[in-house]
């Protein structure tokens, strides 16, 4: 039986967290976009949209002051229903839209044209959107040009994606995690939300590259990275930090929380027995450093107190996990 996108919310949603665009800053290229639409279709609305589990998130826009709505009263809420594009012409006469607050209020929603904004493997992430305020019937030209800027659009997310993983792990790179966690950290410091943030870093690292050659360095990366995506949790933000060292945000997490997640990973990488050739196998453990927000620090200041954990937990004999406060014996 094929599988069903549409009903595959889930899945949708890893989706567009994989693209870490959601609550970015403006963006050239999607401005242009949205620069572009409302010039060519004359429309005093439009939008790149994407829809998260209880909101539709605004990365570019025109004629519109708020940043996100509700996601039960957006019109790209069933848009992404659709494969092609989704139209209504007369808001105020339409079924299921004629009593929505941003029909009966502001904006004043007349008609809309909604283009979803599909990944390579089918999921719609959202759509771009033209809004008038006046009921319009959408002519095939202007559903064509507007098909052409969504492609544009997701060309844009996959370049995007693409420029912020590291080739070898798919980790985001040190640029881009550090972004990422600086929005963490801000959420974390307004809200008044715990956040935890570790180093880990490949023990003896030279001697297997040294042994066995780079390639099975790379592989024994590659086992690291696996090993944490499986022990740690979807939301937590890993990257590679640089050479055999990752670094990873954890969101909603306490010291406490910090410590059994570290120690999860770190045992769990410790067990492997990494194949490198069809005769030979190797095996790693890894040193681990940890720390947790207490006031307001930087994702900088974190990243020294994880530094000085990890340094700790290298000198008292390496497979270990080490807080910047109290250091835990290896099991």
């Amino acid at each position: 039986m094929l599988h069903d996108l549409k009903t595959d919310e889930a899945g949708r949603i890893r989706s567009l967290y994989s693209y870490e665009i959601l609550d970015t800053e403006e963006e050239q290229p999607f401005e242009h976009v949205v620069s572009l639409i409302q010039q060519i279709l004359s429309v005093p609305i439009c939008a790149v949209s994407f829809v998260d589990r209880y909101r539709q998130w605004f990365k570019a826009k025109r004629g519109l002051d708020v940043c996100e709505t509700a996601r039960d009263i957006s019109f790209c809420t069933h848009a992404i229903q659709h494969e092609n594009a989704f139209i209504v012409e007369n808001a105020a006469e339409h079924p299921i839209f004629k009593n929505n607050p941003l029909v009966t209020g502001e904006p004043g929603i007349r008609s809309y044209l909604g283009i979803p904004l599909k990944t390579p493997d089918g999921y719609n992430l959202g759509s771009l959107c033209a809004i008038d305020t006046k009921p319009r019937a959408f002519t095939g030209y202007e559903i064509g040009i507007m098909q052409k800027f969504a492609n544009v659009v997701m060309d844009e997310l996959q370049l995007r994606q693409i420029a912020s993983r590291d080739p070898l792990t798919g980790c985001l790179t040190r640029r881009a995690w550090s972004e990422e966690a600086n929005r963490e950290r801000v959420k974390a410091v307004r809200y008044q939300r715990p956040l935890a943030l570790a180093l880990l870093d490949i023990d003896h690292f030279k001697v297997i590259n040294d042994t066995h050659g780079h390639p099975a360095g790379d592989r024994v990366i590659q086992a690291l990275t696996e090993t944490l995506k499986t022990a740690l949790r979807e939301c937590d933000v890993i990257g590679r930090y640089g050479g055999e060292e990752f670094v990873v945000l954890m969101p909603e997490t306490t010291a406490a929380e910090a410590a059994q997640a570290c120690e999860r990973a770190r045992l769990a990488f410790a067990d492997l027995l990494i194949k490198i050739e069809t005769s030979v196998v190797v095996s790693a453990t890894v040193s681990v450093g940890y720390c947790s927000l207490t006031g307001d620090e930087s994702i900088s200041d974190l990243i020294c107190l994880a530094d000085q954990a990890l340094y700790q937990a290298k000198v008292s004999g390496r497979n270990k996990t080490n807080s910047s406060g109290q250091m835990q014996k290896a099991s």
